[in-house]
């Protein structure tokens, strides 16, 4: 599918969230400015969650509450050996409760369940961004 502007990254990721039943645990790959956290902002507004939703970068994870579920988000991008966050993110993707976001998660591969979701999101110019679910 291809993605013409932020407004549709986000509505890309709401529709997406509505079709999420937990536990749940999505992987996005993209290259940095791809648009994997505007698609995240998008699950986080499908699911419900009010507050506004950044990028994990260098907390590692973030937590929000939705009307139904719980959202995780995971950035590994600056993580080269997933060490105590791999028991972590172990314990939140396996939550009845709760939807896994994981970005930059080639340092986890092996923690990640084969039944995930996996979007790839292409940058393809400035306003245009190709998404891929599997």
């Amino acid at each position: 599918m291809l993605i013409h502007s932020e407004a549709e990254m986000i509505k890309a990721g709401s529709d997406f969230a509505k079709t999420l039943t937990a536990p749940a645990v999505l992987e996005l790959i993209g290259d940095v400015g791809a648009g994997k956290t505007t698609f995240t902002r998008g699950i986080a507004q499908g699911l419900g969650v009010k507050e506004g939703v950044t990028s994990p970068s260098f907390t590692l994870s973030k937590e929000y509450a939705g009307k139904e579920y719980r959202l995780v988000h995971y950035d590994f991008y600056r993580l080269a050996d997933p060490g105590i966050m791999a028991e972590n993110l172990a314990d939140t993707m396996t939550d009845p409760d709760t939807i896994t976001v994981v970005e930059w998660g080639q340092s986890i591969k092996d923690v990640l369940p084969e039944d995930r979701h996996i979007i790839e999101i292409k940058y393809i110019n400035e306003d245009t961004r190709e998404i891929t679910i599997k």
